[in-house]
């Protein structure tokens, strides 16, 4: 009796399609080109990010700006005037106060605070050579003693005392240095112009306006 011979055949995909070599490594070669465009795509991003971080760094941390000198509150322990000779006296207390905004420390060499009558000096403090910390304001305490000896008598003097107010100017102008990464070093001048109304009658400060 002859042998039942039986032949095996492909089994064929579900979709009756079949793949070759060929469409297998076109597939292949689409897939690594979509990843190369999508590390090109994130290293593109990376480096915008870069930029504009460094853009706002620059413009912010790395810009230097001029340091601030101002008068704090003066409470006064001595105020003396007389209109008729004329003349005047006081004592008061304050704070020049040096406001730096910087990232980075502002070192300032000694100085003077100049206290003066309708532009003649009628009193003087030292500032000590010290530094504004980043970002912060450094208060120098000091006792201001001004009076008219060494100011000429005026007309407008005896007028003012007489009128119960007295107007002083004072001025400040400190040089240093604002220090930046520890490497960046400008050179920045402070500088105050403050006007100071008193009230002869209270012995007070009736105003304070600096710029």
């Amino acid at each position: 009796m002859a042998e039942k011979t039986h032949q095996a055949y492909p089994i064929a995909p579900a979709n009756g399609y079949t793949r070759s070599d060929g469409e297998s490594l076109v597939s292949e070669d689409e897939l690594k080109r979509k990843k190369r465009i999508k590390l090109y795509t994130y290293i593109g991003i990376f480096i915008v990010f870069q930029i504009i971080v460094m853009t706002v760094f620059g413009l912010t941390v790395m810009k230097v700006k001029t340091p601030k000198a101002r008068l704090g509150e003066i409470s006064v322990q001595t105020l003396n005037s007389v209109p008729a000779t004329p003349s005047f006296d006081a004592m008061f207390t304050t704070q020049i106060r040096i406001k730096n905004t910087n990232w980075g420390p502002y070192k300032f060499d000694a100085g003077s605070a100049t206290f003066l009558y309708q532009g003649v000096t009628i009193g003087q403090v030292v500032i000590p050579k010290s530094k504004a910390g980043m970002r912060s304001t450094k208060k120098i305490n000091v006792e201001v003693s001004v009076n008219t000896n060494a100011s000429p008598s005026s007309s407008t003097l005896g007028s003012e005392l007489n009128s119960g107010v007295l107007t002083l100017t004072s001025q400040v102008q400190l040089k240093g240095k604002v220090e930046l990464m520890l490497i960046m070093k400008k050179t920045k001048k402070a500088s105050m112009e403050c006007t100071i109304t008193f009230d002869l009658s209270s012995k007070t400060v009736k105003a304070l306006l600096c710029k």
